[in-house]
């Protein structure tokens, strides 16, 4: 059973801060998609009054002014910059009934998420679970014996144990649906329209990327298998391209072997990232395994028209045409002929440009935040009614 926002009388009227205990797989110094929703999450619960306390395996001792309750954890063995928390029901109830909750949201759930499911169920507190990373996909890309199936055991267990799972995108909804999962929704991200903005170009980076005035072709995100960004080689060795990467990972080392040519900036934040996508002609996603995408969304905000694969996420955030172009997933001729098009037409990529700023101006944190408390409020008063 799948909810949206427009369909499901949200309880926006009862305007009572909350008690909201945060479970997050993943938190600072990690900088991902899971991290930065989080982040926003409880920026925007402190500018609104609430009480919350964050439940994290990393982490600094609070954050916009909440707490952050560090759990044991271990790194992923795949994937050494993340650690994974690893935590006792009996820990989470007593971290539970200490603080008291009237909702635990749950973010992007694995090992820790799914404990803290189960224990709030069992205490009987509603739970709002954020579906945003598809494990399966990632799993399947690593090719480990038996992942696929395990993290498919795992989400379904996870997200079928809470009383919502909110999903960022059409096709996440999908995804779960066809795990069996029941009690779903839609909830987007926002964009900070202002930090993402066509103004903050960077001539001078121009320059120093594209002397030569090549078309600057740029990737932000992180550099890890399951991003597929082998597919970049061809247009790495093109000399009228200049392919740039924004990010860190497991893959960086390997990535640098096979395309020499290209420009790694390492990981940026703020300012320096608002100009860096400002900077490119052309932004390229390679991953089809986005349960959204907050790259696609900053790039068409700093007004850059976006190539993307046919799949995931970017199927609800790009207009195939208008503000960029989908490609066949995994296809490097296909990704390499619609970056050609853009190449050789300026105007289409300006015209391009310009619809994607408008597609995403109105898309602010603070809206997109405000329907998630709706929803927080809602799982209470179903809950309470029961």
């Amino acid at each position: 059973m799948s909810i949206s926002l427009d369909r499901v009388p949200l309880v926006a009227a009862n305007s009572e801060p909350l008690r909201v205990l945060i479970v997050t797989e993943s938190f600072l110094p990690q900088v991902n998609g899971v991290t930065n929703s989080v982040r926003r999450v409880l920026e925007h619960l402190a500018l609104d009054g609430h009480t919350v306390e964050v439940v994290a395996p990393t982490g600094p001792a609070e954050y916009a002014g909440f707490p952050v309750t560090r759990t044991r954890g271990a790194t992923f063995w795949v994937y050494k910059d993340f650690r994974v928390g690893l935590e006792t029901r009996r820990k989470l109830r007593a971290v539970m009934r200490r603080f008291s909750p009237d909702v635990i949201h749950v973010a992007s759930p694995a090992l820790l998420g799914r404990q803290a499911v189960l224990v709030a169920k069992e205490l009987g507190i509603p739970s709002v679970a954020i579906y945003q990373t598809d494990l399966v996909g990632f799993w399947d890309k690593y090719r480990a014996v038996g992942g696929p199936q395990a993290a498919a055991m795992l989400t379904r267990q996870a997200h079928s144990a809470a009383d919502r799972t909110l999903a960022p995108s059409s096709s996440a909804l999908t995804q779960l649906e066809g795990l069996g999962v029941q009690r779903t929704g839609l909830w987007p991200r926002g964009v900070d329209v202002e930090l993402f903005h066509p103004s903050r170009v960077d001539h001078d980076l121009r320059a120093e990327l594209a002397p030569n005035g090549e078309t600057i072709v740029g990737y932000v995100g992180r550099l890890a298998q399951e991003k597929e960004l082998h597919l970049l080689a061809a247009l790495a060795r093109n000399p009228v391209y200049k392919v740039v990467l924004v990010g860190g990972g497991p893959q960086e080392r390997e990535l640098r072997q096979l395309l020499p040519d290209a420009t790694f900036l390492g990981v940026l934040q703020g300012e320096e990232l608002g100009a860096a996508y400002a900077s490119l002609d052309i932004f390229v996603h390679t991953g089809s395994h986005e349960t959204f995408c907050q790259a696609v969304q900053e790039a068409l905000a700093s007004g850059i028209p976006v190539v993307a694969p046919r799949s995931g996420g970017p199927l609800d955030l790009v207009a195939d045409g208008v503000t960029g172009f989908f490609y066949d997933p995994g296809s490097r001729d296909d990704l390499g002929s619609h970056v050609a098009l853009l190449h050789n037409d300026p105007q289409l990529r300006l015209r391009m440009g310009r619809e994607a700023r408008k597609s995403v101006a109105h898309k602010s944190w603070g809206s997109v935040n405000a329907a998630l408390v709706d929803h927080y409020r809602d799982v209470i008063r179903a809950r309470s009614l029961a």
